[in-house]
């Protein structure tokens, strides 16, 4: 029971970082804004893309290890 629960943590947590790091960097407004000779250049957040990639991370391994069968010594 608490295996299957680990499982569907770690998919939620690993959900919900891919989420955070996917709006952070494509959809959400800039953190900062860069203008140059060349133009304006827009910054994405990188501290919620870098939060939001460890979530997604976290999550992966903690339900690849709870799914992963070990032996029996």
């Amino acid at each position: 029971m608490l295996r299957a629960i680990a499982i569907i943590l770690g998919i939620v947590l690993a959900a919900v970082g891919g989420v955070i790091a996917y709006r952070a960097y494509f959809i959400e407004p800039a953190a900062a804004v860069i203008i140059s000779e060349r133009g304006v250049r827009e910054l994405p957040d990188t501290y919620r893309t870098i939060e939001g990639l460890l979530l997604l991370l976290l999550g992966a391994a903690m339900a690849f290890f709870a799914a992963r069968r070990r032996r029996n010594r």
